[in-house]
């Protein structure tokens, strides 16, 4: 286990400010993952490295410093620590246990506008490495570079209409997904025990699933093939309620993150900083790759706006955001007999260099909710894939099995 002591945790505020005042939220915004979603990164020296571990802490606090440049000057939490364990001791970083206090710690019970919007802690290990959790731009004013985009802060782009117009769509991702069957609520579900597992699958298994799914594609779907995301969520879909033991009576539903900037007419401005995804529902008994291509390709201008202007229209959003979720019962739960695969395949999250040269590892940080699962790319660009889930212990290892058995 690596044992960690804090050095010390430090607000680090604004080195000026061009602008303070309140930024007003789209109603996507208030909904699905409005906790911190937690990143690592771990790092080694150079073999001539010779900054000493001060100057690498005051540098990255003064270039955080520098990019809070439009905020309310509460300032972001820094935590500086140490550990007596060295990287090796980490093996493949594959273990989510290990990395508990290597994250900043957060308690969600406080009320959320007392919450920081962001917490790093720079971890260094006797052999020099180092884990943090940072703003991807951060890393570009830390090396002296200006920024690569900058960010778009008007929300208003994707708020409401005034006033908001009712919509004949349906939107099922608004529903309470599909129970087991012979159960009237989730309240037993959500308090079994889930554990996590990352698994790998090389570029030959990801076009092998692709290859399968192709051939088996009906003649009613568009002509164009099923894509990496929809085969790999098909495949974990179906392997999850194969582990589950799911009968064919049994109705499922699959979470689907879609991110709509392009998608909107006109698309939302480069840079766009608010939340612009919508998580929709695919439902099914079979055929689950052409549910999932549905739900994706509902994901419209129209749809969008109609989803923007329901939310709009409702008392209280609790039930659409995942914090209540977390440990209680008013949050949206997509465990048994569901599934949510968000997809990071496309992200630009390898790579980011402070000065120090690129890391040697990078992840998510925690991964707590029952029947999540996230698709990460491999870091060396090969087409392979990796899959976080996290499970319910009692299916956890028929689900491995069937996820590379049926490959």
């Amino acid at each position: 286990m690596v044992v960690v002591t804090i050095k010390g945790s430090y607000i680090v505020k604004p080195a000026k400010l061009i602008w303070t005042g309140r930024v007003s939220l789209s109603e996507l915004d208030q909904i699905g993952t409005i906790m911190h979603v937690p990143t690592i990164y771990f790092y080694k020296p150079l073999p001539n490295w010779l900054t000493s571990s001060n100057d690498v802490v005051n540098n990255f606090k003064d270039s955080l410093r520098d990019v809070l440049l439009k905020c309310n000057a509460m300032g972001v939490m820094f935590t500086e620590a140490e550990s007596e364990s060295k990287l090796e001791d980490l093996g493949d970083f594959l273990s989510f246990s290990e990395y508990k206090y290597l994250i900043p710690n957060v308690d969600y019970t406080v009320p959320i506008h007392d919450l920081p919007l962001l917490l790093v802690q720079l971890t260094k290990f006797q052999c020099g490495g180092t884990a943090l959790h940072f703003m991807s731009e951060w890393a570009r004013i830390a090396r002296c570079e200006p920024l690569g985009v900058v960010p778009f802060l008007d929300r208003k782009v994707l708020r409401a209409r005034d006033p908001p117009i009712a919509s004949q769509c349906h939107h099922a991702e608004f529903d309470l997904p599909p129970l087991l069957l012979g159960q009237l609520n989730n309240d037993e579900e959500r308090k079994k025990k889930a554990n996590v597992a990352m698994l790998r699958l090389t570029k030959i298994q990801v076009e092998n699933l692709k290859n399968v799914a192709n051939e088996e594609r009906i003649s009613t779907d568009s002509g164009r093939g099923y894509t990496r995301y929809e085969t790999l969520s098909g495949h974990v879909w179906r392997s999850v309620c194969k582990a589950c033991g799911h009968n064919l009576e049994q109705p499922t539903a699959l979470g689907v993150c879609v991110d709509s900037r392009k998608r909107m007419q006109s698309p939302l401005p480069n840079g766009y900083f608010g939340n612009a995804t919508l998580n929709v529902i695919a439902v099914s008994h079979a055929e689950r790759l052409r549910k999932i291509r549905e739900a994706i390709e509902t994901v419209t201008n129209a749809y969008v706006r109609s989803a923007i202007d329901f939310l709009k229209n409702q008392p209280n959003l609790t039930r659409f955001q995942d914090i209540h979720a977390l440990g209680g019962t008013e949050g949206p739960f997509y465990g048994n007999p569901n599934i949510g695969v968000v997809s990071w395949l496309t992200l630009p999250i390898y790579g980011l260099d402070f000065g120090w040269g690129k890391e040697i590892y990078m992840g998510q940080g925690t991964h707590d909710f029952d029947d999540d699962s996230l698709l990460l790319p491999s870091p060396n660009g090969d087409r392979s894939a990796i899959l976080a889930i996290c499970l319910q212990v009692a299916h956890m290892e028929a689900f491995k099995k069937y996820f590379y058995e049926d490959i």
